[in-house]
């Protein structure tokens, strides 16, 4: 994985753009100022995702203030390289580096409804701590909660 950056924009439009991708993140599409505006969050890294060079998805990975840092990740890959291995691998490498500089803890809340993802996040090393939690302001469905075990 390596850094978004503003050259990143028109592609991460782009994937958004994509019924097969938006359908995950709440039919969310942005324009691209608006994604130059996401990219440039304070408490947000956002990664590109790269298979053999070519970039195939996003992960980004947010923290609440306080210390020691603790937050989660969110993610997504085009759909034409999904089910291949690739995104449990770079979530784990990921969340083993946000461990490695100090954070005490790193979550993912996919959908309940979101097997896929859930089974993906398991690869990973995220264990399944609550299940059912309520749709709130960054959830349209019903969630589950994971942490990162490595």
């Amino acid at each position: 994985h390596r850094a978004a950056t503003d050259a990143d924009a028109a592609l991460l439009v782009a994937w958004h753009a994509d019924p097969e991708v938006s359908r995950y993140w709440d039919d969310e599409t942005f324009t691209e100022h608006e994604m130059r505006t996401r990219l440039a969050r304070p408490n947000v890294d956002m990664w590109i995702v790269e298979d053999d060079g070519e970039p195939v998805g996003l992960l980004q990975s947010w923290w609440n203030g306080g210390s020691p840092r603790r937050g989660g990740l969110d993610g997504f890959l085009i759909p034409s390289v999904r089910g291949r291995g690739v995104m449990p691998t770079v979530a784990r490498r990921l969340a083993t580096e946000l461990l490695a500089q100090g954070w005490s803890e790193v979550t993912v809340d996919p959908y309940a409804w979101n097997e896929r993802a859930i089974r993906g996040w398991a690869n990973a090393g995220f264990v399944e701590i609550s299940r059912g939690h309520p749709p709130d302001e960054d959830h349209s469905a019903e969630w589950v909660l994971m942490r990162f075990s490595g």
